[in-house]
């Protein structure tokens, strides 16, 4: 398959930023799933929604207010760029952060759905054991939820990669530093070079589609015996 210099580029860009993606939220959506399974107030099903938000919002609502946010036109935007030692609209930095609100709910869910399927249950018993709470979702709680992990971590990767309206409004169309493949690919249909857009498309297909189908097999094969169903069910459901 013949892709120019310029797709290639676009593609890793893409990688990158879903990989990075994917770290971040891992790092922040795990405890933040945690917290919410164990969470017992009236305040928890206003966070959830505000959570999901992302899910149901138009992404060019979601990226023209995170354009707002991050110009430095504005004291919130003035305030990351000496934070960041510069501005994040127009910028590789800027993505990761859009990326990161955009995709929160395809990590979250997934593991609150598993945490809530088992998680008081084995959190309780560890800490009747004397390890503590944090010791029980890291040696405990997180090892029985190994299939939820692997869907929550598949989804998240597999959307930021065909991400469009948040990273066209946050980050514009720079090649090398915000033109990922999804962006390339609308240039390559505006230009009625068809070609080069079934290209881009059938990789990004053919990516997409080999990760949920890799992410769905270990699901299974790291599932434990006989929590199958309440592992994989509300998980990997949502994987079709």
């Amino acid at each position: 398959m013949n892709i120019a210099g310029a797709d290639w580029q676009a593609l890793w860009l893409t990688l990158k930023l879903a990989g990075l993606t994917t770290l971040l939220l891992f790092i922040i959506g795990v405890p933040l799933a945690w917290k919410l399974s164990q969470w017992q107030s009236r305040w928890r099903h206003g966070v959830e929604a505000l959570i999901t938000l992302p899910l149901v919002l138009p992404p060019t609502v979601l990226g023209f207010y995170l354009l707002l946010l991050f110009s430095p036109n504005y004291a919130p935007g003035q305030w990351l760029a000496q934070i960041w030692g510069g501005p994040l609209v127009f910028s590789f930095s800027g993505l990761v952060f859009a990326s990161v609100i955009y995709s929160l709910p395809f990590m979250v869910q997934p593991l609150l759905a598993a945490f809530n399927a088992n998680g008081q249950r084995l959190t309780q018993a560890a800490v009747a054991l004397g390890i503590p709470p944090w010791a029980a979702l890291l040696k405990v709680l997180l090892p029985a939820s190994r299939a939820a992990i692997v869907s929550a971590c598949a989804l998240t990767f597999a959307h930021t990669l065909g991400e469009f309206g948040v990273v066209l409004m946050i980050g514009g169309a720079i090649p090398g530093e915000t033109q990922v493949v999804s962006i390339a690919l609308y240039q390559h249909v505006e230009a009625m070079e068809y070609g080069a857009a079934h290209r881009l498309a059938l990789v990004l297909m053919g990516m997409t589609t080999a990760l949920l189908l890799l992410a769905r097999w270990l699901g299974r094969v790291l599932a434990p015996r006989g929590s199958r169903t309440a592992e994989t069910g509300p998980a990997m459901g949502v994987l079709g």
